[in-house]
Order: C-alpha cells, then structure tokens, then sequence
C-alpha cells in the first residue's frame, strides 16, 4: 500500500449502480421490517428439523410440517414473510440449495468503493473455509453449509449445545451463528451473529451484532479448546474500522487462519438474507489464493467463463434482484439443446467482451460452453462478472482503497467520482 499517495490519475468509468443500491439498501430496511423474532425462531426450527441427508428421494413423497416450532405460536400468521420457513423441510436438489442460500447474507463483490468508508465501514480479513450457519438448541449443536446439507452434528459450549451433566438451558434457547468452518484447525469463526439465546438480531445493525458478538461469545467457553462436551472451538475474526490502519491491519496483519479475501460491511446494515451491497467482498493475490476463477481442472481459462440462468423466454441472466439480462439464446438453439428453463449454463466471454454504458450492460460477448456443474444452486451474480472482468483488466488495487480512505469526505462524496483509481 501507499498511504502517503494522494493522486487520482483517473476516475473510473461506472460499471455498476452499486453505490445508489446500498443508498437504497439502506433507507429499505427502515421503511419496512420483518417479525425478526419469529423469522429467527423458524430459521432455527427448519436448521434443527431436516432430515441429515437432505437429498432428492427417488420417489417423491407428502411430508409433514416440522414438528418442532421453537415455541412460536398460533396467532403469529406466515404472510408476514419473505421467507416461507416452516415448508424448507419439502425443499430437496436445487430449491433447497436455493433456499438455504438465501438466508445467509451473502456479499456483493466489490466493483467501486464505496463512499466514507473510514466513517461506515468495517473490515475483516475472510477465513477460507466452508460457509455455514451454526444452530444451538435442545441441548445439540448443528452446522449447516449453503446447500442445506449438514457440515457436523456435535455437543457445544454454546447456549445450550450440549446434553450437559447438569442439564441446564431451556428448551426453547437457541442461537444461531453466522461462520466459516476452517479445515486446516478445525475452528468454526465466527463472522456475524443472527440470534442469541433466542433474542433475534435480524433488525440490529452490524454495528451492534458485532458488539454483542464480541461480548456474549467468549463468555459461553466456545473459544476454548475442544473437549468432552465441546468438539469444535470457535473464534471470533479481528473487526476493524475501516480506516487507513484497520485497513492495513486486515490486508496486511497476521492471523490465525488462512486469508481469502477482504469482506467490508456497512456499519449500519441489518442482516439481510441474500445478496446485499451492504456487505462487499474484495480479493487480490496478496490476500487470496482464489482471485480469478479457474475452470473443473483447476486451470484459469484464456477467455473468462459465466454461469447464467436460463428464463422462460430465452433470456440469460445473473442471480440478482432484479437479475441483469447478459443475453438472449434462440428458441430452436434451446430445444435442439435439449434446455430448460431454470438451467444453469456456462459460458465463455468472447474478444468482444462487455459492454457497459452509464453503468448499465448493454451487451455481452457470449459463447455458449454448457451446462454448469449440477451442484450450483445460483448464477453468478452482476458484481461478480464485473469483479472477474476488471481483475483481468484493470483490477480495483489495494492502493484504489487507501487513496478513497485518504480523500476528503466532500470530494470523495461528490456523485461524478465513481470509483478512486
């Protein structure tokens, strides 16, 4: 990094909205929020009931409701809801993938910087690992990873996620952690915290769920060692300001799991299931090993290749809200192919590339590769595209993100500067 240089050589042409969208991101979330108790309360419950496998039977078959409902009660009506997540238990293949995809909050990639982030902002060097939420109730601790499927099933020092001698914790406590399990010291580390001993913290803002983080978790004994009735420890991430030295300190500084990129999130953000730009994710070589996206046999394709969702009327588009039309494929190409609506294609970005106006797509060079891994459960979503598309290019540097830090709050405020370059 160079703290000490100031310079704008240039400003960045806009290639996304990004910064109206987290703008708007924000003023949503206080016009109109959900029942945050009883959508963690169900969260829970669905996490806990599932069946271990969570596959597609060979013969579908009826199912009942879940038996377990954390206490929630009769009045509380489900119309309330984004999320249906009482019915997750009928989910199997791809829509429950989906599903259980979508209640993380999943990050955006970062494609311009955002504005005040010395002021908004905090940083944290990403573990690399497995994805998961973490679900203590009724005396069990259970991970789940994106696609439903359960990571491990052990006894935890978390509030009541373990059969312990004294039997202690009410049945109806449960706390449910937001993590990235770490093979390599089987540590799960802890990045946010959804609800706690049954308190929702849907509704807080980042600010407050990393505070209340950072007090109750050490407090339970799940960041100590593992023992008999403690299999896995848990550890918290260092949360920086987003200032010139947080920044450094989470680019630069040591830690004890291997880094996988830069996760930024807005302080005032609540935790939203699904992609928000209230959270970005920001990798180069220094602090990934996983910057460019390389192909099944491990290798970085010539031409930068991207997973798109097939629509009923032939267009191909990204896994956003509202999804972002990359192209459109002709109807005889589509049953010649044998597709369907719903599939996930791949394909390869020609020499004609991408073609952005006013931060707007206007048209994609698109070579048709085939059907994506059946693993999948999403397209790539926009800001990822763009992130792979300017890596290759002309990537958003580290020094990009110091000289933001460094620019004064009225000019870096501006709305013609894009992006500090």
């Amino acid at each position: 990094m160079a703290p000490h240089d100031l310079r704008r050589a240039y400003k960045r042409p806009a290639i996304s909205d990004q910064q109206r969208r987290r703008e708007l991101s924000l003023k949503r979330q206080e016009q109109g929020r959900h029942d945050a108790q009883l959508q963690a309360r169900r969260l829970a419950s669905t996490l806990l009931s599932l069946p271990p496998e969570h596959e597609q039977p060979s013969e579908p078959e009826p199912e009942p409701e879940p038996e377990l409902e954390l206490g929630s009660s009769s009045k509380e009506s489900d119309s309330d809801f984004e999320f249906d997540l009482r019915n997750a238990s009928k989910l199997r293949g791809t829509e429950g993938r989906k599903w259980f995809a979508r209640q993380l909050m999943l990050p955006e990639w970062m494609i311009d910087v955002p504005h005040r982030l010395p002021h908004d902002w905090y940083v944290f060097a990403r573990p690399s690992g497995k994805r998961c939420f973490v679900v203590s109730s009724d005396g069990t601790t259970i991970s789940r990873q994106r696609n439903g499927t359960v990571l491990h099933r052990f006894p935890s020092a978390l509030p009541n996620g373990a059969r312990t001698r004294d039997g202690s914790g009410s049945a109806q406590s449960y706390s449910i952690l937001d993590c990235i399990f770490h093979e390599m010291d089987q540590t799960y580390y802890v990045i946010d915290m959804v609800c706690w001993r049954g308190y929702s913290l849907y509704d807080c803002t980042a600010e407050f769920r990393f505070f209340w983080l950072n007090s109750k978790l050490a407090e339970t004994g799940a960041c100590e060692p593992p023992s008999h009735y403690h299999k896995y420890r848990f550890s918290l991430v260092p949360v920086h300001t987003c200032d010139q030295s947080g920044l450094h300190a989470a680019y630069a500084g040591g830690v004890p799991y291997v880094k996988d990129g830069l996760l930024f999130y807005n302080k005032h953000a609540h935790y939203q299931p699904g992609n928000t730009p209230l959270a970005l994710v920001w990798k180069d070589e220094n602090c990934s090993q996983y910057v460019i996206d390389t192909d099944n046999k491990g290798q970085v394709p010539s031409h930068q290749q991207v997973v798109l969702e097939l629509q009923d009327d032939g267009k191909v588009t990204t896994s956003d809200d509202p999804p972002v039309v990359f192209s459109c494929l002709d109807l005889d190409f589509i049953q010649k192919s044998g597709l369907h609506s719903g599939n996930l294609l791949r394909f390869a970005i020609g020499d004609g590339g991408l073609s952005v106006v006013d931060g707007k797509l206007e048209k994609a060079d698109l070579h048709y590769l085939g059907k994506s891994n059946r693993a999948r459960a999403f397209a790539d979503s926009y800001s990822k595209v763009m992130f792979q598309n300017m890596v290759r290019g002309s990537p958003l540097k580290i020094d990009d993100l110091v000289a933001s830090i460094n620019t004064p709050d009225d000019e870096g405020n501006r709305p013609d500067v894009d992006m500090v370059g």
